[in-house]
């Protein structure tokens, strides 16, 4: 039996259940139907007993010289019409007057009269000349109430015990039928549970849960099970952490898990969860964190159940890919830096090879000329952005949007003012959503018509009793946003823009995710392009924890 699955061990514990259920009503039965069989017999004895007990002729007869002339051929017409196997007529002695065996007659009534004598009747199971049968005693009496004689009446217990036997086939049939309906019903319980349990065995199943519960805690990534409803029924404590949920190991034991309604996610991560498509690795924000998504129908092992076919739920995998779109973005800054770098260095061949053949050809003062007014051009580049921008990471990063474009035949402007070193802002935000929107302008005014122009502006605005804030704004002179698209502009995945190699509609939406975070605003407006005009409170810079040296 230990690798019977929980259907088989169900289904013959319950028909051995229905077996000794139908085997007891059935004896049950039977014993019932006896023992009224017995208790209406001795009734209807006693009624006969005490009819022919009150006949006058009875009484007159036990008062005679001879009983036995007057009553035996009466008892024996009432013992054929009564269908009873013996009326016994005696003295109060116990000599018998009467009997159907007139051998029998004058001699001692075998049984217990003694009740009857005293003038109460009774009845009782004893054995006679006749063998076991029920009979009823019933005293005679005459006017004055004395007992005068006694009337025994009876049926044999065999033939009672005949009648009761007629009763058997149908208690048998009961029994059969409740057998076979107990049986039946064991057979769709069993079936029933072959089919939720996936015809596994007790065994089994806690081993299952053993290893789906450890598998389930020690994964990095969130797994989150949604039923064919549409509602979580299980998810680990990555998942808790990444969606913002509690964490179930906290909970109490067969606590529900929250609906996904109730649940405070992304609309278009909700919708997934709770439609049940197929996913694979689609990119999902949250308010601070970057989700990749994947989700396959959960569907049971063909080999154990064949005939389900239809997922049970979904299996949903989660991965917080923020660090990687962190890094995507730094890396992306570090590219264009070494784009510019490229550039210039190409640029500062070609120069060399200017000044050199200027110093070949003799003419060292057009040679010095030229190098000096390159010089100046490109310290003024960097004395503007050192000294407008006092964050080195955001002055490098504007450093290589000059040379970017520069490629695209884009003019770039900044104009900063203010301090952003002392603003306490992450810089890995800052990178994140003034890149996205110098990238998104450069694009945007590249594909726009000359003259195509960028124009910066980050600001740190101070106006009591208002908190300071940092302002940046991003101007392009390219198309700018429709109004019918204002609302999806930030979406994941909206972009106006060809599809890259590794997709469109990522930047905006990284934007409005760290302005999120930052507790700022993010507004669209349109001058020659659009302008995208970016609020973000400052944050004190944390203090130096002063250390008292002890006396």
């Amino acid at each position: 039996m230990h690798g019977w699955s929980i259907a088989r061990r169900l289904f013959l514990a319950h028909f051995v259940f229905i077996v000794v259920l139908a085997v007891f009503v059935g004896t049950a039965s039977f014993v019932d139907a006896r023992d009224r069989g017995y208790s209406e017999t001795a009734d209807r004895m006693l009624a006969v007993a005490a009819a022919i007990a009150d006949s006058p002729l009875v009484v007159t007869a036990a008062q005679s010289p001879d009983p036995t002339a007057a009553l035996q051929a009466y008892t024996l017409e009432v013992t054929e019409h009564a269908e009873l196997d013996f009326i016994t007529i005696m003295s109060p002695a116990g000599i018998r007057w009467t009997h159907p065996d007139a051998g029998e007659i004058g001699r001692h009534y075998i049984g217990k009269t003694a009740p009857a004598v005293a003038g109460t009747p009774f009845t009782e199971v004893t054995s006679g000349t006749l063998g076991p049968s029920v009979r009823a005693v019933v005293p005679i009496v005459d006017p004055d109430g004395t007992v005068v004689g006694l009337v025994a009446a009876g049926v044999k217990t065999s033939n009672l015990q005949i009648a009761l036997n007629a009763r058997l086939p149908a208690i048998l049939a009961l029994a059969l039928a409740l057998l076979l309906a107990g049986s039946v019903a064991t057979w769709l319980l069993g079936r029933y549970l072959r089919r939720v349990t996936l015809g596994w065995g007790p065994e089994e199943l806690a081993q299952l849960f053993v290893y789906n519960d450890s598998v389930l805690h020690s994964v990095r990534e969130g797994l989150v099970l949604v039923d064919r409803k549409g509602d979580i029924v299980l998810y680990n404590d990555q998942a808790a952490q990444l969606l913002g949920i509690p964490s179930r190991q906290g909970s109490r034991s067969g606590a529900a898990a929250p609906a996904i309604a109730d649940l405070d996610l992304p609309p278009s991560l909700a919708e997934l969860l709770a439609s049940g498509r197929t996913a694979q690795d689609e990119v999902h924000l949250t308010d601070t964190r970057v989700l990749v998504v994947s989700q396959e129908p959960a569907v049971p092992t063909p080999s154990r159940v064949r005939s389900r076919t239809t997922p049970m739920g979904t299996v949903t995998t989660i991965r917080d890919h923020t660090d990687l779109e962190s890094l995507g973005t730094e890396l992306a800054s570090m590219r264009t830096l070494s784009d510019a770098l490229r550039a210039q260095t190409h640029e500062h061949a070609n120069r060399l090879h200017t000044i050199v053949s200027l110093m070949e050809l003799g003419r060292s003062a057009e040679a010095l000329e030229f190098a000096t007014r390159d010089m100046a051009v490109s310290q003024h580049l960097t004395d503007e952005m050192i000294g407008s921008v006092d964050e080195p990471v955001i002055g490098a990063l504007l450093v290589g949007k000059f040379a970017q474009a520069g490629e695209l035949g884009v003019q770039l402007t900044v104009d900063s003012a203010g301090t952003l070193a002392d603003s306490g802002l992450s810089v890995q935000d800052l990178v994140t959503v003034l890149g996205n929107l110098v990238d998104n302008a450069l694009d945007a005014a590249a594909g726009g018509e000359p003259p195509r122009r960028v124009d910066v502006a980050i600001r740190t605005v101070s106006a009591a009793p208002a908190p300071p804030v940092v302002v940046i704004e991003v101007a392009d002179t390219g198309r700018g946003v429709d109004p019918d698209e204002l609302g999806q502009v930030f979406t994941l995945g909206h972009s106006t823009k060809d599809p890259g190699r590794y997709g469109r509609g990522l930047g905006l939406a990284l934007v409005r995710q760290a302005v999120n975070r930052l507790g700022g605003s993010l507004t669209v407006t349109r001058r020659i392009g659009a302008v995208f005009t970016v609020t973000i409170p400052l944050h004190a810079p944390a203090a130096e924890p002063q250390v008292t040296p002890n006396a």
